[in-house]
This record gives C-alpha cells, sequence and structure tokens, in this order.
C-alpha cells in the first residue's frame, strides 16, 4: 500500500508525518518552514511526495471547538485548494483541534526542554492528526468487513 502523508499547516511552519505502508501507524517526520507565495512549499511536498510513494495526503483542518471555521481553517483550506492543483492523489481533511497542545503535553511528560518543543511540536501534531485519520479509517474497514 502506499504512505499516507500527514500535514498540520501553520503559517510560519508545515508539520509533516508519515504512515507505514500498511497504514496503521503515523510517525512524525519533519517540520518545513513556510516561504513568501506557495510555489517553494509545492515544490517541497512535491518532493517528498515522490521521495515516499506517498499515496494521499491528510491535512489538519483547525475547526473551532462550536465545529465551526475561523481564519486558521479558511488559511488551510485555501493553502489545500493550491496543493489540489499541485498534486494528483486524494486530499482528506482530519479535525486537528487540540493536536498541538496534546504534542505539547506529550513533550512534557517526555521532559523535552522548552527551548527544544518548537523543533518538533509540528511534526508531533501532523502525526496526532495522521493518527487519528488512520485509526477512523481502519475502524470503519474492519466494521463493513464483518
Amino acid at each position: 500500500m502506499p504512505r499516507i502523508l500527514g500535514l498540520d499547516i501553520g503559517d510560519k511552519t508545515i508539520g509533516i508525518a508519515l504512515s507505514d505502508e500498511a497504514q496503521t501507524l503515523a510517525f512524525p517526520g519533519t517540520t518545513i518552514l513556510r516561504h513568501e507565495g506557495k510555489k517553494r512549499d509545492m515544490a517541497t511536498l512535491r518532493q517528498f511526495i515522490a521521495n515516499n510513494a506517498v499515496g494521499a495526503i491528510v491535512v489538519g483542518l483547525p475547526l473551532m471547538l462550536d465545529d465551526s471555521e475561523g481564519i486558521q481553517a479558511q488559511k488551510v483550506r485555501d493553502f489545500v485548494a493550491t496543493l489540489r492543483n499541485s498534486v494528483r492523489i486524494p486530499i482528506f481533511f482530519q479535525d486537528e483541534r487540540l493536536t498541538t497542545f496534546e504534542a505539547e503535553q506529550m513533550q512534557i511528560a517526555a521532559g523535552v526542554r522548552p527551548e527544544d518543543r518548537k523543533k518538533t511540536i509540528d511534526s508531533i501534531a501532523a502525526s496526532l492528526i495522521l493518527q487519528t485519520y488512520l485509526n477512523e479509517k481502519n475502524q470503519s474497514m474492519g466494521a463493513t468487513a464483518q
């Protein structure tokens, strides 16, 4: 099976996670620093997709606690609209509420120093987004197989 790419898209960075080939586990990857405009971001993502045999993308959608979409969700949707024109694989949204908070709590529990948390928090958040998607996908596939 092709791998699935998880993205946590922020204003300054993009956290990346990648599934295993069985599409059951998500692993934090790297964090991409965003550039002015979107061309370089798209080129970086296309290269990553090609190098890692990615067959689909899951993007975290930052919904508000009341399920509404705010400014950040619209920024993510705009980025994904550009991404859809740049790659030819399916792109799905996954609710990402509180993933950055959860990622930070995981780092604190692991004893990661505050100055080191920024380096990995976005890729950890991306892995949480992707893992949630994988769990839901695999759970629904298991339910239909019964």
